[in-house]
């Protein structure tokens, strides 16, 4: 593999991904609508790896605009991260949701077909276990997500397990991430959403950075160690890493494979916080409050089935994913009070 587009390579996970990419000696293409990231973080990927990838901000609806775009590049594989995320918003507005991942998706996949692009690998999400019946979670776990965000995700994965099964020239894996966190080591880069944030460590940064007074903890009382619900943190360039295994088995097996990336361990909300404030050196305050609907006790990976066939194991753990986001998170602030 050499030139690989990367949708949503402006986002989150993306951004990490093509900074593992381009240190790996792939040239990477990215599609951002930029809905809910940044073309300054382009700029930063070159700052770390010393090269900009090339960024077209268009919508993968625009399926014209997206076939311009084959027509300058011959892709070896296209990795697939660009969606909607947000689990409440998907409840409130679901067509949108829909509308966004699912038809989306399509639009890619039939212009890949037509330029006989058929190397895929999409960020799929734990989150089409819904509440798991075992844990571990195996991938061969029942899939039941409860929520359209999910639920679009479990689409998605039905489109290409059948779009494989009618051309077995479509080369296509899937990945399952458990709960991303961290960010770049160098401070430059992290998770920087717009409007409110969706995940726990976001909140818990601006407790630490004096931006909100206290942290809500919702549930107190799950059948866990200390009674907070626990999931598998795992840290973004571990998963950015997963997807240039991913890539490096793809270039030597063909098929539809499916893979969770988790480290494997659960850990607590209390948990994260005090690994927080240990590398904060801050104090975190939290209010214990009623659970959320549709929250779950515990879920966390069995992540054994991409450490044989992918060779990827998670190495950095929960106190490195902290001081990696503190690192980032304070450096933010820092830049902010000076304007």
């Amino acid at each position: 593999m050499s030139r690989i587009l990367v949708t949503g390579g402006a986002g989150y996970i993306g951004s990490h991904t093509c900074i593992a990419l381009q240190n790996a000696g792939h040239e990477v293409v990215v599609v951002d609508n930029l809905c809910n990231s940044d073309s300054l973080v382009i700029d930063r990927i070159g700052q770390i790896t010393g090269q900009c990838p090339k960024l077209y901000q268009l919508d993968l609806c625009d399926k014209m605009s997206l076939q311009r775009i084959f027509e300058e590049y011959l892709f070896d594989a296209v990795i697939h991260f660009a969606g909607l995320k947000a689990v409440n918003e998907s409840i409130s507005q679901p067509l949108r949701y829909y509308r966004n991942n699912v038809d989306a998706s399509m639009a890619l996949l039939e212009v890949m077909g037509d330029f006989h692009v058929y190397n895929l690998v999409f960020s799929s999400s734990a989150n089409v276990y819904g509440a798991p019946e075992d844990l571990p979670v195996k991938e061969s776990s029942p899939r039941h997500a409860t929520n359209p965000y999910g639920r679009t995700k479990q689409v998605i994965e039905d489109i290409l397990t059948d779009l494989h099964a009618s051309d077995r020239r479509w080369n296509i894996t899937l990945l399952r991430y458990f709960n991303p966190v961290g960010a770049h080591e160098s401070g430059l880069l992290g998770e920087d959403p717009k409007g409110e944030p969706n995940n726990l460590m976001p909140f818990i940064s601006r407790v630490a950075l004096g931006r909100m007074t206290s942290l809500n903890v919702y549930g107190g009382d799950y059948p866990t160690l200390d009674g907070t619900g626990v999931r598998d943190f795992v840290h973004v360039m571990d998963l950015a890493e997963g997807h240039v295994s991913s890539l490096k088995r793809m270039g030597s097996s063909s098929g539809l494979s499916v893979y969770n990336l988790g480290t494997g361990n659960g850990h607590s909300v209390l948990e994260m916080i005090a690994a927080y404030e240990r590398a904060s050196k801050r104090t975190i305050p939290f209010n214990l409050v009623a659970r959320r609907e549709g929250d779950v006790a515990a879920s966390y990976a069995d992540p054994s089935l991409a450490q044989v066939e992918l060779g990827w194991k998670a190495k950095r753990d929960l106190q490195k994913m902290c001081v990696d986001e503190w690192r980032w998170q304070s450096s933010q602030s820092s830049i902010s009070d000076q304007f």
